[in-house]
């Protein structure tokens, strides 16, 4: 077998498996449970479910609410009405500051965190603030893409396997939508942003003109002071992004030069 042959196996089995530890394992294993707790069968949440969750929320952050003895554990956090994200790894990470909001209750502002199938964060608090200024709730937007998500990942590993499994151009070819992931994931992010900032409603306390929030960085929304920022989910897109390409260059030149 050629040399590169073998390296782009290798570097496409790396860029699938942070696909698979990153986001589409804990996809699978909590996909419908927020629908669970919403409808109040929180006690048909198997245990294994739990624990993934408990597994990926480790370190990361809780609404300020949130008691502190059920951080980190599932059913705690659903036994006392905690504020639930999903579980998947997220990518962009936004946050508002405001007069409003002192550092002392909120140290971090108001943050949300955007993964492929949901939010989590002060997610409430943020529909609050986006209520104030005429804009629409989150969870109004990407509704395609998180219903689609896990299916969408899991065809992408589909693709991998395939590109690692067989030598013909099409599976190479293929390669070339986690090559432009991060890309794919920025040109949704931003379309949605303009979209929430360009459909205000009159209900908002506080008139302001159509405008674009700031995708990349540091921005000024009314009163509010707003941060944008990607997160550990994004870098771990790069990093699949990297490997694909990799892979895919490594094999056409195996393919190139074993004609």
């Amino acid at each position: 077998m050629h040399p590169s042959f073998i390296k782009a196996k290798v570097f496409a089995a790396l860029a699938l498996i942070i696909l698979t530890v990153g986001f589409t394992f804990p996809m699978i294993t909590f996909h419908g449970t927020m629908n669970k707790i919403a409808d109040g069968k929180s006690a048909e949440i198997s245990p294994f479910t739990a624990k993934v969750w408990n597994l990926y929320n480790q370190g990361r952050y809780k609404a300020v609410a949130t008691d502190k003895e059920a951080h980190n554990d599932l059913m705690k956090m659903i036994g006392t009405s905690a504020e639930i994200g999903v579980s998947s790894l997220p990518i962009w990470a936004v946050s508002l500051e405001a007069p409003n909001y002192p550092k002392e209750a909120f140290p971090q502002g108001i943050p949300v965190f955007f993964h492929f199938d949901g939010f989590s964060g002060e997610v409430h608090e943020m529909n609050t603030i986006n209520h104030y200024v005429g804009m629409d709730p989150m969870y109004v937007g990407g509704h395609l893409e998180r219903e689609i998500g896990i299916y969408a990942l899991l065809f992408l590993s589909l693709l991998i396997i395939y590109f690692i499994a067989y030598n013909a151009k099409i599976w190479t070819l293929g390669m070339l939508i986690p090559i432009s992931l991060p890309l794919l994931f920025l040109a949704d992010y931003s379309y949605w942003l303009y979209w929430f900032g360009h459909n205000l409603h009159d209900w908002g306390a506080f008139k302001i003109k159509p405008f674009m929030p700031t995708v990349f960085g540091d921005g000024k929304i009314a009163q509010f002071t707003t941060h944008s920022y990607p997160t550990i989910g994004f870098y771990l897109l790069l990093a699949i992004s990297i490997f694909s390409l990799l892979a895919f260059f490594a094999k056409q030149k195996a393919l190139k030069e074993s004609a």
